[in-house]
C-alpha cells in the first residue's frame, strides 16, 4: 500500500541516519545554486519588464495549465509578465542559509520556479521553440497522448537524464536500455548531441524527449505536474497533494552524467522535493541515502535507479533480434527505410486470432508456409497471412476479437516493425535496419506467443502461430477470415444496451483519476476508445479483481437519460462518494465523468442549439472558443461538467449517442480529420436516423470556421436540423 505523506516525510528524515553526519557541503551548494538561479531569473525578468511592460502576455504553447509548475504548486494562473515579480520574490525569501535537508529542498523548489520563469521568458522573446528533434515545452496533447500508458504503468516510469555521458556510445547504450524497458525519457544538455551522433531515435513518437539546454529540464517537471492536474484530479495550488501524487504515481528518477555545479545540485534538490531520487556518475565525497547518490558504473546504472525508485518489471524475455518496448509504438517507417511491406492495399494480407481445441495445437509452434523474408527483394510487397491460434481452458469465442486487437500493439512495440489497422485491412512494414539485425517472419511468432502468454495468463494456456506468404493461399485463407469477421460483427450488432443484463465499470484510470469511473455498455465504448463491452467482459473473466467489474442493470430510474440505481451505487462506491449519480445518454444532466484519456470532447454550442466535437489531433481553436487542451482541463480528473464530456470516437456513431439530447442531429461542428475518419459510419447512421445521406456535409468543420459567428451562416444555408430542434438548455 502507498505510504502517507506523513510517512513519506519520515522517509526523508531517515535519509540522514546520523544528524552529525549530514552532508552540509551538498546543502550549502543547494543554497548557493538556488541564489544563483533565482538571481539570474530576476535579471532576465527585469530586462523583460523594461522591454515589454508588465501587461505583456506570458504563456507556454497549447496548454490549459498556464505555467504548470507555478499552477500546480501555488495555484497562481500567470498570464501577464508583471505577475511573476511577487512570485519570484516569494521564492527568494524561502531560500534559507541554515544548512538542513528541509531548507535544501525548499531551495530546490525555488530553483524549479526560477527555471520555469526563465523558460517562460524565452517563449515571450520567441526563442523557446526549437527545430526537430529538440522539443522544448511539451504541449498538453503530448501529456494526454501517453496518459493511458502512464495510468496502467505500461510506461513503468520516467527517466530524466541531463549532462554529458563519458562517451556518446555510453549515452546511446543507457538510453537504448531505458527504451527497451519502456521508460519515458527526458533529456537535456550535451547528452542530446551525443545521442544524435549515435543515431538514437529521438522525439515524441519514441517517448524520448530531447528538451534542450540545461534550464529546459524544467519541462520534464511541468510535464509530471500536469499529469497530476489532468489525471489525478488534484486542484491547482494543492502543493502537498501534488508532491504526494508525484511520489506515488509519477515514478521518476534523475540520472546526472558529468560535471556538477551549484545550480545543478540545487535543481537536483528540486527533484528530491517532488520525491524523485538523483543518481550521479561522479565520485563525490558526500551522499544522501536513497536520495542523492553516486553510482559511476554505467553497466547497471539503470537497474540501480529502478531499485532506488522501487520500479520492478516482470516482463518476459522475447527471443527476437530487436529492441522491444512501448517507446517504439509511435515509430514511423518511411518508404525509403522499408525492406518489405505487407497489406495496406499494396498486397493481400490479413490477421486472425482464433480459439482451437487442445488436440489442434502444439504450444510454441511457429510455422511459415511460403518464402521467408530473406527470399524477397528489398522493396517487395509481400502477400501475408497471420493466424494466431489459442487454446485455454477459460478461453471463449467472444475473446477472439479482443485478443486479435492486441496484435497491433505487440508488433508495434518492436523497433523496426510497423503495424496499422487490423483484420484484412492490416498494413505492416519491416525496416531495412530490422532485417539487417536478423529479423525474419518467424520472429512475429516469437513475439506474439510471448506477449499473449505474458499478458493473458488466465485464459491463454497454449499459443501457436501460422504465417503464410504464398499469394494463392493467403487469398484463400483471407476469405475464411472475412467470414469469421462477419460473424463477429453480427454478434456485436446484436449486443445492444437493452439486450444485456449487465454493464461493466472500468477503473483502469483510477490510479491517476481517483474520482472517475467509466461505465461501458455495448453501445458506449470507454472514453479512451480502447475498452469495449466485450473487452470489459473478457477483462473480468481474466481477472475478477481487475479494473472491469460487472454491474447488473436492474430496473431503470430514467430509461431516456439512462440512469439506473445499480449503476449509481457502483459509481458512488468506485469514486469514494465523489460521484453520486450519472446519466449514460445525455451530456446535459449529470453526465459521465472523464479521466483525461478521452479521444474527443463534446461541448454545447447554445447559439447553434447543438454541440461541437473536437479531438486531440485538432490543434486549432473551436467554436466554443477553446482549444482541445483548454477543454480537457475543464472535463478531466473526474469532474462532472454538464454540457461538456469526454468520449471515445466510435461513440459518435453509436445508436445510443446522447439520445436524450437529440443524438447525432445535434452535431454542428467537428474537425475535418474526425469527419473523414468516421465518414462511412456517419453516413450510414445519418441515413438510419432519417437525416439524409448529405447530413455529413451539413456539419461544419475548420474549413468553414472556428467560431460560432463563422459557422452559423453555413448551418443556416445547409438547413442543419439542430437549428429547428427543441432548445438544449
Amino acid at each position: 500500500m502507498p505510504v502517507t505523506l506523513e510517512e513519506f516525510e519520515k522517509i526523508y528524515e531517515g535519509a540522514i541516519e546520523d544528524p552529525g553526519q549530514a552532508p552540509l557541503g551538498l546543502f550549502k551548494q543547494a543554497y548557493e545554486g538556488a541564489v544563483i538561479a533565482t538571481s539570474y531569473a530576476e535579471i532576465l525578468l527585469d530586462q523583460a519588464l523594461r522591454t515589454h511592460g508588465p501587461e505583456a502576455p506570458v504563456a507556454y504553447p497549447d496548454t490549459a495549465y498556464y505555467l504548470p509548475v507555478i499552477t500546480a504548486l501555488s495555484g497562481e494562473k500567470v498570464t501577464k509578465l508583471g505577475e511573476l515579480v511577487p512570485i519570484l520574490n516569494r521564492m527568494r525569501e524561502q531560500i534559507r542559509e541554515e544548512l538542513t535537508f528541509e531548507n535544501a529542498r525548499l531551495a530546490g523548489e525555488a530553483t524549479l520556479y526560477a527555471a520555469e520563469i526563465i523558460e517562460a521568458l524565452r517563449y515571450l522573446e520567441g526563442i523557446g521553440t526549437h527545430p526537430e528533434p529538440w522539443t522544448g515545452f511539451l504541449p498538453d496533447p503530448v501529456v494526454r497522448r501517453y496518459g493511458i500508458k502512464l495510468v496502467d504503468w505500461t510506461i513503468p516510469g520516467q527517466a530524466v537524464i541531463l549532462g554529458r555521458a563519458r562517451t556518446s556510445k555510453d549515452a546511446a547504450k543507457l538510453v537504448s536500455e531505458l527504451m527497451g524497458k519502456g521508460f519515458m525519457i527526458f533529456a537535456s544538455d550535451e547528452i542530446i548531441e551525443q545521442l544524435i551522433e549515435e543515431d538514437v531515435k529521438l522525439g515524441i513518437d519514441y517517448i524520448v524527449f530531447p528538451l534542450g539546454a540545461f534550464t529546459q529540464i524544467i519541462h520534464a517537471v511541468n510535464y509530471a505536474l500536469r499529469a497530476g492536474l489532468a489525471f489525478g484530479g488534484i486542484p491547482p495550488g494543492q502543493r502537498e497533494e501534488a508532491r504526494d501524487y508525484q511520489r506515488r504515481r509519477v515514478r521518476a528518477f534523475v540520472l546526472h552524467l558529468g560535471e556538477l555545479d551549484e545550480v545543478k545540485i540545487a535543481a537536483h534538490f528540486g527533484a528530491i522535493f517532488l520525491g524523485f531520487p538523483v543518481i550521479t556518475d561522479q565520485v563525490v565525497p558526500e551522499q544522501l541515502k536513497d536520495w542523492w547518490v553516486s553510482h559511476p558504473d554505467y553497466e547497471d546504472m539503470v537497474a540501480y535507479a529502478m531499485e532506488l525508485r522501487g520500479i520492478k518489471l516482470t516482463t518476459t524475455r522475447i527471443d527476437i533480434p530487436l529492441n522491444f518496448g512501448p517507446a517504439f509504438e509511435g515509430e514511423t517507417i518511411r518508404k525509403e527505410d522499408v525492406h518489405v511491406e505487407m497489406g495496406g492495399g499494396r498486397s493481400v494480407a490479413f490477421e486472425l486470432c482464433r480459439m482451437v481445441g487442445p488436440e489442434d495445437i502444439k504450444d510454441g509452434r511457429i510455422e511459415v508456409f511460403g518464402p521467408e523474408i530473406d527470399a524477397f527483394k528489398e522493396g517487395d510487397r509481400v502477400p501475408f497471412g497471420l493466424i494466431v491460434e489459442i487454446y485455454g481452458r477459460k478461453m471463449q469465442e467472444d475473446f477472439e476479437g479482443v485478443l486479435e486487437r492486441r496484435i497491433h500493439y505487440f508488433i508495434n512495440y518492436a523497433e523496426g516493425l510497423w503495424h496499422v489497422a487490423q483484420r484484412d485491412l492490416a498494413w505492416m512494414r519491416v525496416s531495412r535496419e530490422a532485417f539487417r539485425k536478423g529479423f525474419r517472419f518467424r520472429h512475429f511468432g516469437e513475439l506474439l506467443i510471448a506477449k499473449f502468454k505474458e499478458e493473458f495468463p488466465a485464459i491463454v494456456d497454449r499459443v501457436q502461430v501460422k504465417i503464410y506468404t504464398e499469394e494463392a493461399k493467403v487469398r484463400e485463407l483471407a476469405r475464411e477470415a472475412r467470414a469469421k469477421y462477419h460473424a463477429r460483427d453480427e454478434r456485436m450488432r446484436g449486443l445492444t444496451d437493452e439486450a444485456v443484463e449487465e454493464f461493466y465499470s472500468c477503473l483502469l484510470c483510477q490510479s491517476f483519476a481517483p474520482n472517475h469511473a467509466c461505465i461501458i455498455t455495448p453501445e458506449r465504448v470507454g472514453l479512451c476508445g480502447a475498452v469495449t463491452w466485450l473487452d470489459g467482459k473478457a477483462s473480468f473473466e481474466i481477472n475478477p479483481t481487475g479494473p472491469n467489474r460487472p454491474i447488473v442493470k436492474g430496473p431503470a430510474i430514467d430509461e431516456v437519460k439512462g440512469m439506473w440505481p445499480n449503476v449509481n451505487d457502483a459509481v458512488r462506491v468506485a469514486t469514494n462518494g465523489h460521484l453520486q449519480e450519472v446519466n449514460i445518454y445525455t451530456l446535459m444532466d449529470r453526465p459521465m465523468t472523464s479521466c483525461g484519456c478521452f479521444e474527443a470532447i463534446m461541448a454545447i454550442l447554445p447559439e447553434a442549439n447543438g454541440i461541437m466535437i473536437t479531438t486531440r489531433e485538432h490543434k486549432g481553436s473551436t467554436p466554443c472558443g477553446m482549444t482541445f487542451s483548454t477543454l480537457a482541463g475543464m472535463v478531466g480528473g473526474g469532474v462532472q461538467t454538464p454540457g461538456f464530456m469526454g468520449i471515445g470516437r466510435s461513440y459518435i456513431v453509436s445508436r445510443k449517442f446522447i439520445t436524450a439530447d437529440g443524438g447525432l442531429a445535434r452535431v454542428v461542428w467537428m474537425p475535418r480529420e474526425l469527419k473523414d475518419f468516421l465518414r462511412a459510419d456517419l453516413v450510414a447512421r445519418a441515413q438510419e436516423l432519417g437525416l439524409g445521406e448529405d447530413f455529413i456535409d451539413k456539419i461544419a468543420d475548420e474549413s468553414v470556421g472556428e467560431t460560432v459567428e463563422a459557422i452559423l451562416p453555413y448551418l443556416e444555408e445547409k438547413g442543419h436540423p439542430a437549428l429547428s430542434m427543441p432548445s438544449l438548455i
